[in-house]
């Protein structure tokens, strides 16, 4: 790694992180999957010992660095050109510092989970990602797209050996309202793609086996409202999935430790918001399911008292994701 542009590139990560209530655990020379040189850093809660999150950013971004994109640039900031060619330093968008800045903040109190890398999709299956390859890559196949492998385990002990090897796709044209093809910008619509594809029954949980395909298009996102939309929720099924969530990731993987409730990443993947995530968790706390504290929950024995039940919905979300092969076709049956 180009030992000035390093200093530049950990000298305004380290100020964004500080800002944002996270300190620089460390920071080393990485490589993407294209080969391109990339820079990894692991930060941290100055009070939380032995809990660090990852982030991994080309070597030539610049984040804190707005400026006219230069020419054969994309507005992306990326460099156009063949399949498997690099980010290059041309301009970036203005807004990229705020929302580096908005990325860390929520990650700083998303560190605060005792299991921080763990989710639950609606339908009740507490996952668990890891191992992405960030930043995206354009694809070597031919196809206009760029690319982000990564990891989804199932997060409950019954099911740990079962996971899925992810290849989320962005298309060029759709990629062009992510400010940058970088962690930061991305991960947060990445992440609730897949829960929606888990929801539709399009990713199964395996042994082994090949990547899966995850397509992030259009129908994701609202271009006159401007926002991604993963799932219209009502009341009802918000209120089921923070009882699900409080009950995966603070009572039985987090021990009874709380989790935060007003959680953006939650609040994009239902529809709905921060404020409303949080007045729901209050009104379960008067009904002794959770207690509450600021944004955190922590589930309650009369919540851990359903166990049945939310066993119960995680067996059959799994068994949703599991191919069903049509009986009458076997038997010759199907109509032709």
């Amino acid at each position: 790694m180009n030992a000035a542009l390093k200093s530049s590139l950990v000298s305004s990560l380290e100020s964004a992180a500080a800002q944002a209530g996270l300190q620089l655990v460390s920071a080393a020379a990485g490589t993407d999957t294209q080969g391109q040189p990339t820079a990894v850093f692991q930060l941290g809660l100055p009070d939380v010992e032995g809990r660090t999150l990852q982030l991994e950013l080309s070597e030539a971004f610049a984040f804190d660095k707005p400026g006219a994109p230069g020419d054969g640039s994309s507005s992306l900031g990326w460099k156009s050109g063949a399949p498997g060619d690099g980010p290059s330093l041309l301009g970036w968008k203005p807004e990229l510092l705020p929302e580096m800045a908005a990325h860390l903040t929520a990650e700083a109190k998303r560190l605060r989970n005792p299991r921080p890398e763990c989710y639950v999709t609606l339908a009740g299956l507490p996952i668990a990602f890891g191992k992405f390859q960030w930043p995206f890559h354009r694809s070597t196949s031919g196809a206009d797209t760029y690319i982000v492998h990564g990891e989804m385990h199932l997060a409950d002990e019954a099911h740990a050996n079962l996971f899925a090897k992810l290849a989320a796709s962005v298309t060029v044209t759709f990629a062009e309202i992510v400010p940058a093809m970088e962690q930061p910008y991305a991960e947060t619509f990445v992440y609730n793609a897949i829960r929606k594809t888990v929801d539709l029954g399009q990713l199964e949980f395996l042994k082994s086996g090949n990547r899966q395909p995850v397509p992030v298009t259009t129908r994701f996102y609202s271009r006159w409202r401007k926002k991604f939309v993963f799932t219209d929720t009502d009341d009802n099924e918000r209120l089921g999935y923070l009882l699900r969530k409080v009950y995966w990731l603070s009572g039985v993987l987090g021990n009874g430790k709380p989790v935060w409730i007003a959680d953006e990443r939650d609040a994009q993947y239902l529809n709905t918001t921060e404020a409303d995530l949080l007045r729901m968790a209050n009104h379960e706390a008067g009904e002794g399911l959770m207690t509450v504290e600021g944004e955190y929950a922590a589930a309650t024995p009369a919540l851990l008292e359903r166990a049945a039940e939310y066993q119960a919905a995680l067996e059959a979300a799994l068994h949703f994701t599991k191919p069903q092969f049509n009986e009458s076709m076997r038997s010759g049956h199907a109509n032709m």
